[in-house]
């Protein structure tokens, strides 16, 4: 049996695969850049002495990180209507993947927080730096020059589970994958595309990500010795 494979057809529908590549990349910035400030935010709260805050942070991060992706989009997207809380595919899938993110960021966060030296601590509050200060100018340069490629690995992974906003509609690349092959039916050519479209973003994005981390955060640590 010879299977006869044109790819043609496939990539003349490059209008689509755009749209689907602008989608993937818009939610991925925008999550990234909500998921880990708010990440940051949480990891500061965490470094205080609010135990009934930090046991409540504790209970998101483990109900995030312990049930899929897929199920908290379909919460968000299905679930929460029934509670008077309407929101678009598009709204639906940026609030999941920011959440989500936002939990593995926290976690992350916190372990290169914790590896901070006390030292260096009680050196910043000897300055007279308030608690704020310290987390800020202290502890946040050298925890995020450690877990800079855990943040990096773990955007990627987001990006990459954006393709299940597709189930609700999200006209992202894999939406776009799926409604080529249902015109032309050559879904093994459809997908093969969307997978190397799918590589080849996560590659440029990494290598973004980490050009960001050594400029920004790398460059100045190294300055300071």
């Amino acid at each position: 049996m010879t299977v006869e494979l044109d790819f043609w057809v496939v990539l003349k529908e490059w209008p689509l695969l755009l749209t689907g590549v602008v989608w993937t990349l818009g939610l991925t910035f925008v999550s990234a850049c909500v998921g880990i400030f708010s990440g940051l935010g949480l990891a500061w709260v965490r470094t205080q002495n609010w135990p009934m805050v930090s046991r409540m942070i504790n209970i998101y991060v483990e109900l995030i990180r312990n049930t899929p992706f897929i199920v908290q989009l379909f919460f968000i997207f299905f679930g929460l209507p029934q509670l008077g809380f309407r929101f678009s595919a598009e709204t639906s899938s940026v609030l999941a993947m920011v959440i989500n993110l936002s939990a593995y960021s926290t976690e992350i966060i916190r372990s290169g927080v914790e590896a901070t030296p006390s030292g260096q601590i009680q050196a910043g509050k000897s300055l007279g730096f308030t608690e704020f200060q310290v987390f800020k100018h202290v502890i946040l340069p050298p925890a995020l020059f450690r877990v800079w490629p855990a943040l990096v690995a773990q955007i990627i992974i987001v990006m990459l589970g954006s393709a299940v906003c597709g189930q609700i509609s999200t006209e992202e690349l894999s939406y776009s994958a799926n409604l080529i092959q249902s015109r032309n039916f050559r879904a093994f050519e459809a997908f093969i595309v969307a997978a190397a479209i799918y590589l080849c973003l996560a590659i440029v994005i990494r290598w973004c990500l980490n050009r960001l981390g050594k400029n920004l955060i790398f460059k100045g640590l190294s300055q300071n010795g």
